[in-house]
This record gives structure tokens, C-alpha cells and sequence, in this order.
């Protein structure tokens, strides 16, 4: 069921609410007529009479209607939707640039013009589909951010407010009045968080539950030194300049240290991690459709709540899928980490051994040489170098995932298996199944699954979490 479907179900809507149901947090909102407060549908407060409730898409829209936002069940602190991955409409694919900071960064036309629409066709398909323009789905967005910059930091408000994104002080004064029915300064007096050295912040990241946490190992095992570490922590490349994050599994969230050389980049980068750990995933979901094949029901529920490892950057994506063709992965991240360090743009500030962000497509196109291997693959990365140097390409998450496929199988050294695999990892694209990889199809023989193409189609449309467990399948001990 889409999400537009479900926000229009009053019924299963206030089923949810009634129950306090935290899996469907971030799915919809609840707005309470008589007390003009919206909040998440597991919010701990007395359940309104279904006769005073309204249901949104989106906070933003919730804000358009006049509401403001619940301070005791911090509706926006929730996991965000799912259907942003499972769907792959044009509201989907500008709700994650929107996450990701666009509109700050290139306005309205800036994302209109990724997705390839006009301005007026795109406020129009978002106000159907989400209840609100892209411009309240941004103020949504930067108000948000600056919440977490006013209770996780010591920043001047001042400095918040630009941070954040706001044009002005007045502005964000504002929005923060509006929306959290406080000010600015009130809500620092309850700050959840806490800033070390000016630019070092630990938060807590919400996840639906359950967890598995077996996309750290995954995300380990493919580090690269000096660009990643395998505890698990990498470098950034940001908008308005670098950072390094770390993460690790905590009692019932994602604990995530952000370094940043500029804080406006804050909210960006939480996106871009929630998308690296899949963390706006309905495990549920997944557990229901895969749990009915015999075959693959005892490790869905040995080891329910799989993540499918995401990307923070689509061109390093491609490039390091590439680089790891027909090689073992300890080859690759070898191979990555020399490329890192002669190309790389090195930290001003280095975080222990995160040191080097991973080299911008211009200069490995300029430096190709430093590469090894055999030279056809050489060549092929230098060539797909050069078109993304020259936006010839664009691999973003805005990017219709069907034209990407078919732009990436233009390219010299792309076939199925790479251009699906960064539809997965970097789209969060929910029903790929690699049927090429040769350890996908081992872990599906020890499951004694020999019929995997028409197998799988039972698994939609969740064939890409069923791959994460062949995956698993195919490295456990004691599997042949």
C-alpha cells in the first residue's frame, strides 16, 4: 500500500494512533482539530476522538493546515518514510533531494531543474501528492535542522538560524514560533544532544524496529583506509565543505558522530547517513512477504530487521563498483585506498585515520594513470571519469531509477549487475535482485534454491533485502 493511499485510510489511520503504533511513525501525521497540534501516531498523550483528527502526508503539509508540532512527541524526530525508496515518482525522487538540502543550496528552480520538470509542474504534483509545495516541504526541512542545531550545539541562535538555512533571523524566529509552538530559546532549554569542540555532534538516529546490524559488517568489510574505517566511520565530501561521520548500534537507535568544517551542511548529512544504514526502512514489510518462502523464514526470523546498504555519493559509488569488478573485495578496497591517496583531497582536520576524501571524478579522469589493472577496465573507468566530470551523466539521488539504468548500461564497463547495484545502494531501489553474483547464487544453493529467477518473483517487492540474506548465506561457516 502507498503512503498516499494509507494517509487517506482514516481507519487503519486511527487504528494505528489508537494502539500507539510506532511502526507507522513517519509514515503519516495526526492532526488534532480542537487543540490545532499535530503528532506522530504513536504519541503518548490521551487518543483525540476520531471526529477531531486529520491525516497528512507530510509534517509540511500538517504546517499548511495550520498545525503546529507536538512537544511532547517530537513528530519530526521520527524515522522518515518508507515509500520514499519504494516508490520512484517524482514526489519520491524530490522528497530526497529535499532531505538533502537542495533547495537551500539551488532554490526551487535548482530542484526542479534535476528532476527535469518546470517549476509550476512541480509545485503541482507535490501539492497533490504531499499536501505542500516545495517550499513548505523545505521550511518543514530547515526547521527541523535548526532543532537539532538549537538542542545539539552551543552555536549562537544567530548562527543557527543561517545554518539551518533560514534568510534571516526574523525568519527562523518564525518558523520555530509557528511550528514548534516555543521559541528558539525555550527549546534549547531541553536539548537531547550535546556538541564537543565546536563541530563534533552525537546524535541519536531513530530507526523502525527491529534492527539488524549486520549492514555495519557490510560496510566494514568494504572500507577503504583513510576514506573509511572499519568501525564504522567514513569521510564526507558536503556541500559547503567536508566531514567525517561515525556509527554504531546503540539500545534502540543509531549512534552517529558528525564532524563538519561548516554546520549549515548538518541536515544533509544526517540524510545522507540515514540513507547509508537504511534507516527509514519497514522491516515489517519485508518480514511478512519474505518470512512466507520456507526456504528463506528461518534467517528472517533468526535475523529479522536486514538493512540494504546505501551510498553518500553516487559518482564514488559507481566509480569504487568499477573499480571492484572481477577482483576479490580485499583487492578493491586496496586498490580504493591507493587511488585515495595519491588523488585524494586530504582533511584539514584529520579524524584519527579518516584522512582523505575519496577523488572527485575530474581528477581521477586527469590522473588515470595511477590505476591498476587490466587496462580495458582502466579505460572504461577513466572514460565514465570524464562523463560524470562533464555532467554528461548525473548519478544523484533525484534520478528516475529505469533512466538511470539505461544511461548507466550506455557506459563503457557497466552491465546489468553494476548499474543494478547502484540502483540498491545508491537509490535505496527495494526489489533488485543481482542474479549474477556468483556468492548471491552460492548463498541461494545452500538454501537449496536452484530455481532463484522464478523463486524470487515471491519475494516482491523486497528482492533486494532477500539478497542481503543470500549474501549472509553464501559467508556463514560451515556453509559449503
Amino acid at each position: 500500500m502507498t503512503e498516499l493511499t494509507l494517509w487517506r485510510d482514516t481507519e487503519r489511520c486511527y487504528r494505528a494512533v489508537a494502539s500507539r503504533d510506532s511502526r507507522f511513525d513517519g509514515q503519516f501525521i495526526m492532526a488534532v482539530r480542537t487543540t490545532g497540534i499535530y503528532c506522530r501516531p504513536s504519541c503518548p498523550a490521551q487518543t483525540p476522538k476520531s471526529k477531531n483528527v486529520s491525516f497528512f502526508p507530510t509534517s509540511a503539509a500538517a504546517q499548511a493546515g495550520g498545525y503546529r508540532a507536538c512537544r511532547r512527541c517530537l513528530p519530526d524526530a521520527v524515522p522518515g518514510s518508507p515509500e520514499w525508496n519504494v516508490r520512484a515518482d517524482l514526489a519520491a525522487r524530490a522528497m530526497r533531494l529535499i532531505s538533502d538540502g537542495l533547495i537551500e543550496r539551488e532554490g526551487v528552480p535548482g530542484l526542479a531543474k534535476r528532476l527535469g520538470y518546470s517549476e509550476r509542474q512541480l509545485g503541482r504534483v507535490l501539492t497533490a501528492e504531499l499536501g505542500a509545495g516545495p517550499l513548505a516541504l523545505a521550511r518543514a526541512h530547515r526547521a527541523h535542522a535548526a532543532r537539532l542545531l538549537i538542542e545539539m550545539s552551543e552555536l549562537p541562535l544567530t548562527d543557527v538560524a543561517f545554518a539551518a538555512g533560514f534568510a534571516s533571523v526574523r525568519q527562523f524566529n518564525d518558523t520555530i514560533r509557528e511550528v514548534f509552538a516555543t521559541t528558539p530559546s525555550q527549546l534549547r532549554t531541553g536539548r537531547r544532544g550535546y556538541v564537543e569542540g565546536g563541530t563534533k555532534l552525537t546524535l541519536r538516529l531513530p530507526y523502525r524496529e527491529p534492527f539488524d546490524d549486520g549492514v555495519f559488517g557490510f560496510l566494514a568489510e568494504h572500507a577503504a583506509p583513510c576514506i573509511e574505517s572499519g568501525a564504522y566511520g567514513r569521510t564526507l565530501r558536503l556541500a559547503h565543505g567536508t566531514g567525517t561521520v561515525r556509527v554504531a548500534p546503540a539500545d534502540g537507535h543509531v549512534r552517529c558522530e558528525l564532524r563538519l568544517s561548516d554546520l549549515r551542511d548538518l541536515s544533509s548529512a544526517v540524510s545522507r547517513v540515514r540513507r547509508l544504514l537504511d534507516l527509514d526502512a519497514d522491516p515489517e514489510a519485508v518480514r511478512r512477504v519474505l518470512r512466507a518462502d520456507p526456504a528463506l523464514a528461518p534467517m528472517v526470523e533468526a535475523a529479522p530487521g536486514i538493512r540494504v546498504p546505501g551510498a553518500v555519493d553516487g559518482e564514488e559509488l559507481l566509480l569504487r563498483t568499477m573499480i571492484g569488478q572481477q577482483v576479490s573485495v580485499a583487492a578493491a578496497r586496496t586498490t580504493t585506498a591507493q587511488l585515495a591517496e595519491a588523488l585524494g583531497e586530504r582533511l584539514a582536520e584529520p579524524d584519527d585515520e579518516l584522512t582523505t576524501l575519496f577523488p572527485t571524478s575530474a581528477k581521477i579522469a586527469e590522473n588515470s594513470t595511477v590505476l591498476h589493472g587490466p587496462q580495458r577496465r582502466v579505460d572504461a573507468i577513466r572514460a565514465v571519469a570524464e562523463k560524470l566530470a562533464g555532467k554528461e551523466i548525473e548519478v544523484h539521488i533525484g534520478r528516475d531509477p529505469d533512466e538511470l539504468r539505461e544511461e548507466l548500461l550506455a557506459l563503457p564497463g557497466v552491465g546489468p549487475w553494476t548499474a543494478d547495484y547502484v540502483l540498491m545502494r545508491l537509490l535505496g531501489v527495494p526489489d533488485v535482485l543481482l542474479t549474477g553474483d556468483l556468492a548471491l547464487r552460492k548463498g541461494a544453493e545452500n538454501l537449496g534454491i536452484t530455481d532463484l529467477g522464478e523463486r524470487a518473483q515471491a519475494w516482491r517487492p523486497w528482492r533486494s533485502y532477500a539478497g542481503m540474506y543470500l549474501w549472509r548465506k553464501a559467508t556463514e561457516k560451515g556453509t559449503a
